[in-house]
């Protein structure tokens, strides 16, 4: 048990349960995590308006996370934007630009892909990969910040699901004052 006051116990603890959430997310076996990911797309697309235009920030798969590649590709046809996240700076917010398929590609920080060029755009709907989540639909991410700090710049604007596996379920992410909750989390059930 730790203080969930004390932001340096909580930090430590944190560090810990994410390398022991991301071990066992990259151990599920790849047939698993394929079922569960297209269980996960037919829940985005009962939860996700298929308004022409409206603009969902999706993001590109790394380290086991749902591959929603082929999602992507079903909803831009559609009619929905698709935006992909752009990491500018650590301990920034990130940016949106929009992607459509065969859209040429750059790579960013960590070597992540992300459309190459574009203007910026402001997501209806962002999906945040989780790492591991509560039943408060808090978020615990890669540790960066990177959602935290976009999801108070745009004010609550967008509609935000967190995505992962069933697995990723934990009693408590143990929230500081900087953690924003999503406003429900997917998974293949």
């Amino acid at each position: 048990m730790i203080d969930p006051h004390d932001a340096q116990a909580v930090q430590a603890w944190r560090k810990l349960e994410r390398a022991r959430l991301l071990a066992a997310r990259t151990a599920l076996a790849a047939d698993y995590r394929a079922a569960q990911t297209r269980a996960i797309a037919a829940e985005l697309d009962r939860r996700v308006a298929s308004r022409t235009g409206t603009i969902v920030s999706v993001y590109w798969p790394i380290r086991g996370e749902p591959d929603l590649r082929p999602w992507m590709h079903a909803a831009c046809e559609r009619g929905l934007r698709i935006a992909l996240p752009v990491a500018v700076a650590l301990r920034q917010p990130l940016q949106f630009r929009e992607w459509r398929p065969g859209a040429p590609m750059a790579r960013g920080l960590w070597n992540i892909p992300h459309p190459a060029d574009g203007p910026e755009v402001v997501p209806d709907v962002l999906l945040a990969p989780v790492v591991g989540f509560d039943a408060a639909n808090y978020r615990l991410g890669y540790g960066g910040g990177f959602f935290d700090r976009t999801l108070a710049k745009l004010g609550g604007a967008p509609f935000v699901l967190g995505v992962g596996y069933p697995e990723a379920a934990i009693p408590t992410v143990h929230p500081q004052p900087h953690d924003i909750a999503m406003h429900a989390i997917v998974t293949g059930k």
